[in-house]
């Protein structure tokens, strides 16, 4: 069939029955009549040769052709959208927009200081809203319910476009009053009682199994390469948590670095390199394709990454 005998409005109404799976809600995002919804249905029936959603006792559930074609549709629909959209110049410094950032205790404490000290010199009456990884999940993000993510990531979702904003090693902490200071091995590592800090990711979170040892995260796989396990005493998804649990006499928290850092005035704290290699870990930024083009969201990205180098270089590294 000719592209050019082709309805492409059908894909619209397509793209939001495939979402909303209900011709009555789909009817009434568009702004059309129920009938009209009906009929775009029928020839959407006709064009692809297959029902598409079909009515069960759960409502109307996609068929396997939907569920092929719905990626393709929206990515058609979104860029359609931006082709169309007249392009905006952002007016940060006097933009009054709430964006909604997801970011990881880790992003929160070492990047975000940073992004704000910009925010109020250059645009002071935007708002952030930092949601933690278990408010969010990626269907939120797809549609540009929330902006922006950052964290760090084992696998995102291959829609999301994503920049990495920094690598990280790891440091111990431990209390200035711990005998680990005077001897810091790996034995005395192993020997010692340990702080253990979430590797947050997107979703509502679960409880921890402490002798999954290959789901607990960098350190441990670290440790498991090497044949040993530390004592893990206390289970956290806080930072801040947990480098306070550090100042007891007898725990050891194994932090990214970058984190770490927020401690160096303590003197109640020591901080040392981990007694054994542990791989780097990366901080990135993802987001939908739905913003990618953006103006307030090209603006928002170069902030973060701006304030990211910033970071980096405030503390001599390259």
């Amino acid at each position: 069939m000719n592209i050019n005998q082709i309805d492409l409005n059908l894909l619209i109404y397509l793209d939001i029955l495939l979402r909303e799976q209900n011709v009555t809600r789909a009817a009434s995002y568009l702004n059309v009549t129920q009938p009209a919804m009906s009929n775009a249905l029928r020839r959407l029936r006709a064009l692809f040769d297959d029902p598409l959603l079909v009515r069960t006792r759960d409502g109307m559930q996609p068929t396997e052709r939907a569920l092929a074609l719905a990626p393709s549709v929206h990515q058609i629909v979104a860029q359609a959208q931006q082709v169309v959209a007249p392009e905006a110049q952002f007016d940060a410094l006097h933009s009054q927009r709430v964006f909604r950032i997801s970011a990881s205790d880790y992003a929160e404490s070492a990047l975000l200081p940073a992004v704000l000290s910009r925010l109020r010199s250059d645009a002071p009456n935007i708002c952030l809203d930092v949601l933690t990884p278990s408010d969010v999940e990626f269907a939120d993000v797809e549609r540009g319910k929330v902006d922006l993510v950052i964290n760090r990531f084992d696998t995102l979702p291959k829609s999301f476009n994503s920049h990495t904003l920094w690598a990280d090693s790891f440091s111990c902490l431990f209390s200035r009053l711990n005998p680990l200071r005077h001897n810091f091995t790996l034995p005395a590592y192993l020997q010692a009682k340990h702080v253990w800090v979430s590797k947050t990711g997107m979703g509502v979170g679960v409880g921890v199994n402490p002798s999954a040892v290959q789901q607990l995260g960098w350190v441990d796989e670290a440790l498991r390469q090497l044949g040993h396990q530390r004592q893990i005493s206390v289970f956290t998804r806080h930072y801040q948590t947990a480098m306070r649990l550090a100042e007891q006499h007898d725990l050891v928290v194994t932090l990214p670095s970058r984190t770490t850092r927020l401690q160096a005035q303590n003197d109640r704290i020591v901080i040392k390199a981990p007694p054994f290699p542990i791989e780097d870990i990366e901080l990135k930024m993802a987001w939908s394709p739905l913003v990618e083009h953006s103006a307030a969201h090209r603006w928002l990205r170069r902030t973060i990454v701006q304030a990211a180098s910033s970071v980096i270089s405030d503390k001599g590294e390259r």
